[in-house]
């Protein structure tokens, strides 16, 4: 049974748009770090954004002014807000919970815990 689940990815144009969504069913996304995270072929997993359960939102330095990630607490859901995508922003993203810590978030994808089968992104020009 899954119970972390991404969705929105798709092929765009460099400089298009796309929305990932995460949503949860067995824990509450507002209790816990969460975090977006990517894998390119050939590249470690990389992290790409977090937040705390303050709502403290921290940005890897390539995405920060592009990306977006914001959750709604009332439905449980985590998203990524994607925008001016560059082919280097193409790989599987994948959305993780961190069950041991609600703060401060460190966005490495050894610590978290609980992750979903991810999305595939791919922007080309």
């Amino acid at each position: 049974q899954v119970h972390t689940v991404e969705s929105g990815g798709g092929s765009v144009q460099t400089g298009g748009s796309l929305r990932l969504s995460c949503a949860a069913s067995d824990y509450t996304t507002s209790n816990y770090c969460m975090a977006w995270f990517r894998h390119a072929p050939g590249k470690d997993r990389e992290g790409v954004a977090g937040i705390d359960v303050d709502g403290t939102i921290i940005y890897e330095d390539s995405v920060k002014g592009r990306f977006t990630l914001s959750r709604d607490n009332a439905k449980n859901i985590l998203y990524l807000h994607m925008n001016d995508l560059k082919p280097e922003d193409s790989g599987k993203y994948y959305c993780a919970a961190d069950l041991y810590r609600p703060a401060p978030c460190i966005v490495v994808p050894t610590i978290y815990t609980r992750w979903g089968q991810g999305t595939q992104v791919t922007a080309s020009s």
